[in-house]
């Protein structure tokens, strides 16, 4: 018997999240065949594609962490590097690259080499790679209802983003269905030829010649050149676990050092000092974070050391004043992500999150293939040297990070969500509340959330919280000098968070989040 709601618990056959219910459907449908726990998060993968494609497609990066019995976590990185064609002298006397267009499309997409990693290793593929991407496929040949959170987004950025290539011919008419049959078929090529085809022969001569097309700097030898790495993730020991994230380019540094750093803190969820305690820690954080994190190519900083050094910590953890709000400089950037768990009967625990970057990216869409590219790469800077400065070949830095904790009394837990600077902070909240208040997952995440920093694309230094926040931590963070300003309830700008929990004796909990249009699907 399968089931589908926003939230379950005691699962035995397998259990799977997404922000979109059709896509957690075709996860379900995976694991009820006997397929893996990989396959049913490549599955969902390529149906938000079709069924989510402002937040998330093959045109974006994805990064994943595996958990599996009786073996060490691991990091797949499906990060692509900048063009041989996006040097300096493209953008000219630009201040900054832009955010749409084919000038944003400037980076290689390594979602499809990460699903690629992720099938090859042993054991994770067993139905096949023509079952895994049949209902994507199908989804897009013969159209889904559009989602209420796809609809408003084309409304919003309709006037935005009509000019781009292929934008408007692909969703400026959309209303109530959503197919895209060049889509379909690219990824029918891709399931009779192999993923790596994305990037070799095939699809990829399509693909580079879409990009020549439109006019974007990524070239079919970029596309060659490009592999996603199977990599160990970063860690940091808590009182009664272990927290892995993915490691640079992207922040998971900052989201394992913010859990890190208010790990002793004992306040009630959703209190002050709860809440002030992850802010603080937050802007200690994104203060090493945009000052180091990046390709680690150009670093110095090692992060893994100094995550494991508790004197550091337990000092930097000491500078956060209880009662005080410190000083809080302009941030990051935005970001529309989409996160996905799945955890099957033979103990395989993923978290996966994949990402345009803005809301449909760059707005290329290629004419040829039906792909939506991404804009990742405007984050780089236009400068010869420094942070994350842009130069063909370097990967740039990302938002992007999934979470996993690995219990002392063997719970394995996935979670994760979109939402750019708000990742690290969400992540935080709902482990703090389920690991260290006990609340049931689905209360963790559909509780009051806060964003301190930038998302979906506003530059903002304010604390903005969710108006059901209690009216007494609201105005004692006021009073502590944090810049509050108020939000609707169940705001998207808090991002759209799932988890996944496996316990020992082999039941699964899992949840989602209201703020979405996603489903909880198990068996």
């Amino acid at each position: 018997m399968s089931h589908e709601k926003l939230s379950a618990t005691g699962a035995r056959g397998g259990v799977v999240v997404s922000p979109e219910h059709h896509a957690s459907q075709a996860g379900l449908s995976i694991l009820l065949e006997g397929g893996s726990a990989i396959e049913a998060a490549v599955a969902m993968a390529a149906a938000l594609g079709v069924t989510y494609p402002h937040m998330t497609g093959m045109g974006g990066d994805a990064f994943w962490l595996v958990s599996r019995p009786g073996e060490a976590p691991l990091a797949i990185m499906g990060c692509g590097a900048a063009g041989s064609a996006a040097t300096l002298e493209l953008y000219g006397e630009r201040d900054a690259i832009p955010a749409r267009g084919a000038l944003a499309a400037n980076t290689v997409a390594g979602a499809v080499s990460s699903w690629q990693a992720a099938l090859a290793l042993p054991g994770a593929s067993r139905l096949g790679l023509h079952r895994v991407l049949r209902d994507a496929i199908d989804f897009a040949a013969d159209g889904v209802p559009v989602a209420p959170g796809l609809a408003r987004t084309i409304a919003a950025k309709r006037e935005e983003l009509s000019g781009i290539p292929g934008w408007a011919e692909s969703f400026g008419a959309v209303t109530g269905m959503i197919r895209n049959t060049k889509l379909a078929r690219t990824m029918e090529m891709l399931r009779t030829k192999g993923l790596h085809s994305f990037y070799t022969n095939g699809i990829a001569d399509e693909i580079a010649a879409d990009l020549a097309e439109v006019g974007a700097p990524v070239t079919a030898g970029d596309l060659r050149f490009h592999r996603a790495s199977v990599e160990k993730p970063l860690s940091v020991r808590l009182r009664d676990c272990v927290v892995h994230s993915s490691p640079p380019p992207t922040q998971g540094f900052a989201s394992l050092l913010i859990m890190a750093l208010v790990d002793g803190i004992k306040a009630e969820p959703e209190s002050f000092a709860q809440v002030h305690a992850i802010v603080e820690a937050t802007k200690l954080a994104f203060a090493i974070r945009n000052r180091e994190v990046q390709d680690p190519a150009f670093m110095s900083l090692d992060c893994q050391a100094m995550l494991d050094d508790a004197d550091v910590i337990a000092r930097m953890a000491g500078r956060i004043d209880p009662q005080r709000a410190a000083p809080w400089p302009r941030g990051g950037g935005p970001g529309d992500t989409t996160w996905i768990g799945a955890a099957d009967r033979e103990g395989c625990v993923v978290s996966l999150i994949q990402s345009l970057y803005f809301e449909f990216g760059s707005g290329v869409v290629l004419p040829r293939t039906g792909i939506v590219w991404q804009n990742r790469g405007t984050s780089f800077r236009l400068s010869p040297v420094g942070w994350n400065a842009l130069s063909p070949g370097r990967r740039p830095f990302h938002t992007l990070n999934p979470s996993l904790a690995r219990f002392d009394d063997g719970r394995v837990m996935a979670f994760g969500t979109m939402g750019g600077e708000g990742q690290p902070q969400t992540q935080a909240a709902i482990f703090n509340r389920y690991a260290r208040h006990g609340m049931p997952l689905a209360e963790a995440i559909a509780a009051p959330r806060w964003l301190l920093g930038r998302t979906w694309g506003e530059d903002t230094t304010a604390l903005r919280i969710e108006s059901r926040m209690g009216a007494v931590v609201v105005d004692g963070l006021a009073k502590a000098g944090h810049a509050v300003r108020m939000v609707e309830d169940y705001s998207d700008l808090m991002g759209h968070a799932g988890a996944v929990v496996r316990h020992g004796d082999g039941a699964m909990d899992a949840a989602g989040d209201p703020r979405s249009d996603g489903r909880v699907a198990w068996c």
